[in-house]
């Protein structure tokens, strides 16, 4: 399971804090529970080693014969043998006797004796037994005569093989707990993170639909709380974008309706008045400029009414059996004798194989083909070249439709690379000079939509913009 986002802030937050606490409660734990082992063992041993120093300090005062057969009968009669070893040791640190038999002379060779005989009290050493290697604890009391001369040192030895088992079975089961308290604790979180992701997910996706035109989208909701705040607040922003982009739409659509009529009556007099012969010639550039204008208004009005109709859904295409390729020559043919008005050259090469009639709007692809034919000529006006191809693409896609594919490219500056994404966008007009509405490729990316086709906006090698057109010719 990918953890990411909100559930990962959450849980490195909360579950570092409880990993912490959790280690340090181990940790306090295992220092708690061998001090108290290892403290009790100690305690018990130096307690059994003063008791019997202080009753062997009445031989002691007597021959060190006497001494010796005292040591040995309470070695005899040392009842916690299965327990514990218990030693007498001569000043010279060797064993003298020893309830498991170790051999007289042999040296335990353990720092704590000497330490006894040196300070005359009682020594504690924890280590490895230089003789057996095992794990042991030994404490070493001095056997003074009443003149404080050491005669010599009782030793109790006892192996920590058992209690360093039970310490670490201790912690291992603290290890158990902590390990139980973290499951549960990342349970409770990822519970409570759900409670918070899914609504903030659902109200992501809305949000989402609204970015991408949804407009008056609304998000059910189920919650009193800041989530539900939040969700009232974006249903009541959805509702009052929706009310403000149909008034936008509703306004563009009026102007633009009460903007034709006058275009119209412009348009038909400047054309009247051109053939005027008594006009100076000043005056009919005067009405060719007018014209030009005219026009370009009147294909903006055109592109605005577009819009609308995109905006509400009554954009529709009429189709038809057609030839494309001699829509697509008609259109270059009309194109390009306007375009060598202003010096610009327009090169078509026609398909090599016949394309197969197909069916389709001719007037919205000839709106296509006009649009792209127009873009190229404003944003490549520096190339003076404009190439136009049609081919037949068979197998283009994964579906194995054929495609015919008309490509329009200019030799112009070319799009800036991070503005490519954006150019099919309405309104969008980027980093370019040119006047325009940013309305057209989004009306022709619409067209070639409900054709069932592609539109590609990208620049081409050695500079300028190839616009590619896929249209399916056979239906699957």
């Amino acid at each position: 399971m990918k953890i990411k986002g909100l559930k990962k802030r959450w849980l490195l937050n909360s579950m570092l804090i409880t990993l912490i606490v959790v280690i340090v409660a181990i940790g306090a734990f295992a220092v708690a529970v061998s001090s108290n082992y290892y403290i009790g063992v100690q305690t018990s041993l130096e307690n059994k080693a003063k008791t019997a120093t202080d009753f062997f300090a009445n031989y002691i005062t007597k021959t060190y014969a006497e001494y010796y057969q005292s040591a040995y009968n309470y070695t005899e009669r040392f009842d916690e043998r299965d327990k514990l070893e218990l030693q007498f040791i001569n000043t010279g640190g060797s064993v003298e006797i020893s309830t498991y038999g170790i051999t007289a002379g042999t040296s335990p060779g353990t720092p704590e004796i000497n330490e006894a005989i040196r300070s005359k009290k009682i020594s504690t050493w924890t280590g490895k037994s230089p003789t057996t290697g095992e794990r042991i604890i030994a404490v070493s009391s001095p056997m003074i005569y009443s003149n404080g001369q050491v005669v010599g040192v009782m030793r109790y030895v006892s192996s920590l093989r058992n209690i360093d088992r039970q310490v670490a079975l201790s912690v291992l089961g603290a290890v158990a707990i902590g390990v139980l308290i973290l499951a549960f604790v990342f349970t409770m979180n990822m519970i409570f993170i759900r409670s918070i992701v899914k609504p903030v997910q659902e109200i992501t996706g809305v949000a989402r639909r609204i970015a991408d035109g949804g407009y008056g989208v609304k998000i059910e909701s189920a919650y009193s709380d800041e989530i539900g705040e939040l969700t009232n607040a974006i249903n009541e922003m959805s509702l009052a974008i929706s009310r403000s982009d149909k008034m936008k739409t509703e306004f563009i659509s009026s102007v633009s309706h009460e903007l034709r009529t006058p275009l119209t009556a412009i348009t038909g007099w400047g054309e009247t008045l051109m053939y005027d012969t008594e006009m100076s010639e000043d005056s009919q550039k005067g009405i060719s400029i007018i014209l030009k204008e005219a026009r370009r208004l009147t294909r903006l009005v055109e592109e605005l009414l577009e819009f609308t109709r995109m905006a509400d859904g009554r954009f529709t295409v009429n189709v038809t059996d057609i030839d494309l390729e001699a829509e697509l020559e008609e259109a270059t043919f009309t194109y390009g004798e306007l375009l060598r008005q202003e010096g610009m050259s327009l090169e078509y090469e026609p398909a090599v194989e016949p394309l197969p009639m197909m069916v389709a709007d001719p007037q919205r692809l000839k709106q296509v083909f006009l649009n792209v034919l127009d873009n190229a000529a404003k944003y490549g006006r520096e190339g003076k070249r404009i190439i136009v191809a049609i081919s037949l693409e068979e197998n283009y896609d994964d579906t194995g439709r054929d495609y015919a594919m008309i490509t329009v490219r200019d030799f112009g500056p070319g799009i800036p690379e991070d503005e490519l994404p954006h150019v099919k966008d309405k309104f969008y007009k980027g980093s370019s000079k040119e006047r325009g509405s940013g309305i057209g490729l989004a009306v022709c990316d619409e067209i070639v939509r409900l054709h069932d086709g592609i539109l590609k906006i990208e620049n081409a090698q050695g500079g300028g913009i190839l616009v590619t057109v896929l249209l399916p010719v056979n239906k699957q």
